[in-house]
């Protein structure tokens, strides 16, 4: 992996537009960042749903004490 360069990538890009055609690319690219946005909202709205919550004083001070 570290002896990858600029043309490497040039390569691997010329191999995709052959594989799907200039016309599909487009398409394709839109499909791919509508699949990451909906990965990163669903990551973001876990990330939410497990954050711990802390007990406020309000809360401390109507449990019983034995």
């Amino acid at each position: 992996m570290a002896n990858f360069s600029g043309w490497h990538l040039v390569v691997v890009l010329l191999i995709v537009l052959l594989l799907f055609g200039a016309t599909r690319l487009p398409a394709l690219a839109r499909s791919i960042g509508q699949s990451m946005n909906a990965f990163k909202s669903e990551v973001r709205k876990n990330d939410v749903d497990e954050t711990p919550t802390t007990p406020t004083d309000e809360s401390a001070d109507k449990t019983p004490k034995p």
